[in-house]
């Protein structure tokens, strides 16, 4: 008998609904076909044609093969390294805890992060909480990582378990896709994957299996209010008489030390940030808007596949400039004034952070240069400094000293002061630290005193600067309503400090040039 002829409007029709689910190359295929294909065999080709493709959340090696490659969660970062970082953080966690030798079992929960909403059904841009990507790489919301472990024979053996939103056709064709329970556990290589709303039945069969544990959790910042006030909350209500631990200071000690992946991320990062300096620098003229600098590092940024700006910049003309976090960005820069930007972007959940300072108009006057010069000899000297001999806090006491001794040059500050006398004064005109450790956040590992020793691997930032309000008294001025702050980003390795910034133009004749293009 023969096959039924297909008609064109219907084939075309079948085509607008296999480009919908994401095949590639339909088109070469239907012009293969012949009259003689059947309806049914067109049909009953689609389930085949799209059984290789699931439903994510967030890219993966199928849907974004340009980003990942195979085994991969994050660019670069794979299933192992994520599998790698569980496992450091269970035995380190274990063999800290007080009670390690008494209490055989332990409960690690890792909430992510909640959608928050600028008004009704409208959210702000989405950003994982970072213990909770740093140990799975996973980026839906509402989301939560259990770490479960037992010693047995003083070997520690864990399980990772992952509870994800389930599949929801009509939230996801408002929301976008979710991988689902299955999906999450082909994408992140943890042991068990689950719905979210299973979460209450897995504490309370929990607490039925184990008679004494402890249970690790960010108690002093929970990240997820929903789940602290609901689920998470109600088994911290049937564990408190259980020994209880803050998992935050933990991942962050893992987190200071930087995976070659990830420095490779932070290289990009950093990278992405210097070049769109290099183009924000000349766009400046007289008069020109704050804001229009911002959205000049904004679109530089994401032109080159950063994901988001690290943090609301700072784009500070003249005065401005002497209030440290100034991010209203709303005003005209006059002629003559200098713009202290602090930018920095983020790229795949690794950050960067610059700070360059410049004459809106090109050319620094020579108060201004005088300045800048003797701030950037400080940087440079700080720079030096970031090896294994020193701590971000040696750094910092060093810097006060050398910006002292500058500004006396400059008539800043008086020549006939003591040590303790010229430190006092210093830090008027510099009241913030030299640096901070630098990662997936841009104030990384936070709760890390910065006066241990610089290891191999860490990033970090050296930003010193000085600030010269047009109110200050008993100075020169042609000083007044100057505030300039010059930052890199420095990777410390074994040998010498390495400069990931060094691209982006710090030294004035450098941004002078710029202008000249």
């Amino acid at each position: 008998m023969a096959a039924p002829m297909i008609s064109w409007s219907l084939l075309e029709a079948s085509k607008r609904v296999l480009i919908k689910t994401g095949i590639e190359h339909f088109q070469s295929g239907l012009s293969g076909l012949s009259s003689s294909w059947s309806l049914s065999k067109l049909l009953n080709s689609v389930p085949s044609m799209i059984k290789w493709r699931r439903h994510f959340g967030q890219p993966v090696p199928q849907t974004h093969p340009h980003l990942l490659k195979e085994g991969e969660v994050t660019p670069g970062i794979t299933k192992s390294e994520y599998k790698q970082r569980r496992n450091m953080f269970v035995r380190s966690a274990v063999n800290s805890s007080p009670v390690k030798e008494s209490v055989k079992s332990h409960i690690m929960i890792f909430p992510s992060a909640s959608k928050t909403y600028m008004t009704k059904d409208i959210p702000y841009p989405f950003r994982q909480n970072t213990e909770f990507l740093y140990l799975c790489g996973f980026q839906e919301p509402d989301s939560v990582l259990v770490l479960e472990c037992d010693i047995l024979n003083k070997k520690i053996n864990h399980k990772s378990v992952l509870f994800v939103p389930g599949r929801d056709p009509a939230k996801e064709l408002w929301d976008g896709l979710r991988s689902g329970n299955k999906g999450s556990l082909q994408l992140t290589g943890v042991n068990e994957a689950y719905n979210t709303d299973e979460l209450g039945n897995y504490f309370n069969s929990y607490c039925k299996h184990h008679q004494e544990y402890v249970v690790w959790y960010c108690f002093s910042t929970p990240p997820h209010r929903h789940f602290h006030e609901g689920i998470i909350g109600d088994f911290l209500k049937q564990s408190y008489n259980m020994p209880k631990e803050d998992t935050r200071r933990g991942v962050q000690k893992l987190q200071l030390i930087k995976s070659p992946a990830e420095i490779e991320l932070m290289k990009t990062s950093i990278e992405i940030a210097s070049q769109a300096f290099r183009n924000v620098i000349p766009f400046s003229f007289a008069g020109i808007n704050e804001h229009h600098l911002y959205a000049k590092m904004d679109f530089e940024c994401r032109i080159r596949d950063a994901q988001i700006l690290a943090y609301p910049p700072v784009v500070a003309g003249g005065d401005r400039a002497n209030i440290i976090h100034y991010i209203n960005n709303n005003q005209l820069i006059n002629d003559g004034e200098l713009v202290l930007m602090d930018a920095g972007c983020e790229y795949h959940g690794y950050s960067s952070d610059l700070t360059r300072t410049w004459p809106v108009s090109g050319r620094f006057t020579s108060s201004q240069r005088a300045l800048y010069d003797a701030i950037l000899h400080v940087q440079e000297l700080c720079i030096s400094m970031c090896t294994s001999d020193f701590s971000l806090d040696d750094i910092y006491f060093r810097m006060l000293h050398l910006l002292g001794v500058e500004l006396q040059k400059l008539g800043l500050i008086p020549t006939n002061l003591t040590k303790d006398q010229l430190i006092k004064k210093v830090r008027a005109f510099c009241p913030h630290h030299v640096s901070h450790y630098l990662g997936m956040d841009i104030h990384d590992t936070a709760d890390i005193s910065r006066g241990i020793k610089l290891q191999d691997g860490m990033v970090v930032t050296i930003e010193p600067g000085v600030y010269i309000p047009k109110t200050s008294i008993d100075v020169p001025d042609e000083f007044k309503g100057i505030g300039i702050r010059i930052e890199d980003d420095i990777l410390i390795t074994s040998s010498e400090p390495v400069i990931l910034s060094a691209n982006c133009p710090k030294h004035a004749d450098e941004i002078e040039a710029l202008f000249r293009q």
